[in-house]
Formats: C-alpha cells, structure tokens, sequence
C-alpha cells in the first residue's frame, strides 16, 4: 500500500458496504497491534468499536484515516478497492476523522475554527489579499450548527476555550462536515463528559445517522455504545473476535467478548474466526 494517491483497483459486489477493510494487519516491531482484521460499516449506519486498551481500535481508526500504512490488507470504498496512504487521501473519499484531542484552536472564535484551512475569501480577491468575507463564513456557520440541532452554541463569536466539552465536541463534528463526508470517525467522542453534555453529543451521532452518515465511534462507554449503535465489533489483542447487533444482546455479552470471558453468549452474537 505505497501509492501516492487514492487509487481505484477494481470493483466488487454491488451489496458491498460503504467502506470495508479486507485482512488489515499492523505491527510495530514485535508488537503485532492488528492482524487479519476486517471492517466494514455502511451509509445511515452507527459502528461501535469497543475492545480494552491495546485492542487495536486506534490503530486501526489511524489505518482508515490515512495516519498509519497497514503492513498488509485491502481497503474497499463504495464496492471499488483502493489506497490511503494519507490523511489527504481518506479526505479526498470523504472520510473525515474526529480525534479525541479534538485539535481546536482555544483563542479563535467557533467560526474561525470551523474555517481553519478553508476560509472563504472576498468574491475577486486572491489569498494573498488575506480579505476573509466573515460574513458568509458566519452565516455559513450557523446553517451548518442548526442543520446539526446544535442549540446550546449561542454566538458563534465566542472564543472556543470558553466552551463546554460537549460544545467543542460539536464544534469538532461540525468541521468534520464541512467537506461533506460519507464516513465519519469519532474517536471517543464522550470522554469526561457530564451526563447533560454526553446527551447532546449523542444526540449529535444520531443526526449524523439521519443524514445518511456512516459514523464509526470508538468508546470504553459501553451505556453511550448501546444509546448510538446499530453493530457493534469487539477487537481483542488486535483481533476482531465478535459482531453484535445491538438490538438482540446484553451489556453482559459484550463485556464477555472484550475480556474473552465464558459467559454464554447468545445466538445475537456472531464469532469471528480466531
């Protein structure tokens, strides 16, 4: 997987998820942090990935958004195989990514971060002129929060260190959008959180769904898991080991396939070869 660009392999079937990995395996010298997974998540569908720290779930998050080259694996966009071999070329698919860090910028306002990189110039003006038009970034700013249902930003003028967890998760996910993706990454997505604050990042998830999103979310939350997902897939010392759908299976079971404990999982529960 060392092509320069984005490349378009070959098709596969016309049932074929919206984005899927084939066979990904990863190492970091003797640590072998992924091996033989597969992957795949669908358009207006929320994937949990859930496993213990050192799972893999990162490194394989890193792997779809061009961070981290896989040693081996084939990735599959819209039924056709291709490369990403950087952060540019998952963005060019249209795969953005929320980190947990969130990389927001605490002395500018909510607009300037949702523009970071991608300001809107004057009609006529080059960027050389540095004459950003502010009133359509702004104007644009508040379409894109209400298309979103995010209320409890007030004044997009406000400077983002001022705001609260779950305000600068929105604003993070609202950037994300800005290049209008299919599939979103969020990397724990409602960590130290507060509970009032955790409902409107959820509530968040579930407008992405709505939107047709495919949306991937890692969380040690397995309560937040169950309050957003459709799937869920348990990665276990860098293996995928189970897939539930949620609607048929217990906190309980899950907890099971992260710890690889016995605990009688039920027919909702499909094992994934070892």
């Amino acid at each position: 997987m060392t092509s320069d660009a984005p490349q378009t392999m070959h098709a596969t079937s016309a049932a074929s998820p919206l984005l899927a990995l084939k066979g990904v395996s990863k190492a970091f010298g003797a640590n072998q942090a992924l091996t033989s997974v597969d992957f795949e998540v669908d358009a207006g569908e929320v994937v949990a990935l859930v496993g213990d720290n050192g799972a893999g779930k990162t490194t394989l998050i890193k792997a779809i958004a061009g961070v981290q080259l896989c040693d081996e694996g084939t990735i599959y966009f819209r039924g056709q195989q291709v490369r990403i071999n950087s952060p540019q070329d998952a963005t060019s698919l249209g795969i953005a990514t929320v980190y947990q860090d969130l990389a927001l910028c605490d002395n500018l306002d909510v607009v300037a971060n949702l523009y970071l990189g991608r300001e809107v110039f004057a009609k006529g003006i080059t960027r050389a002129a540095y004459l950003i038009d502010e009133q359509t970034m702004e104007q644009s700013a508040l379409k894109l929060l209400d298309s979103l249902a995010v209320t409890t930003i007030r004044d997009v003028r406000e400077n983002v260190g001022s705001l609260s967890g779950g305000q600068r998760q929105a604003v993070a996910i609202a950037r994300s959008l800005l290049g209008d993706p299919s599939v979103v990454l969020l990397d724990e997505p409602t960590a130290a959180l507060g509970v009032s604050q955790t409902e409107q990042v959820l509530a968040l998830i579930h407008k992405l769904r709505q939107r047709g999103l495919a949306v991937v979310v890692i969380s040690h939350n397995l309560e937040n898991v169950f309050a957003v997902a459709d799937r869920i897939i348990v990665l276990r010392l860098g293996r995928r080991c189970a897939t539930f759908d949620v609607r048929g299976v217990t906190r309980k079971d899950v907890v099971s396939a992260i710890t690889g404990a016995e605990f009688g999982i039920g027919a909702s529960l499909k094992r994934e070869d070892a």
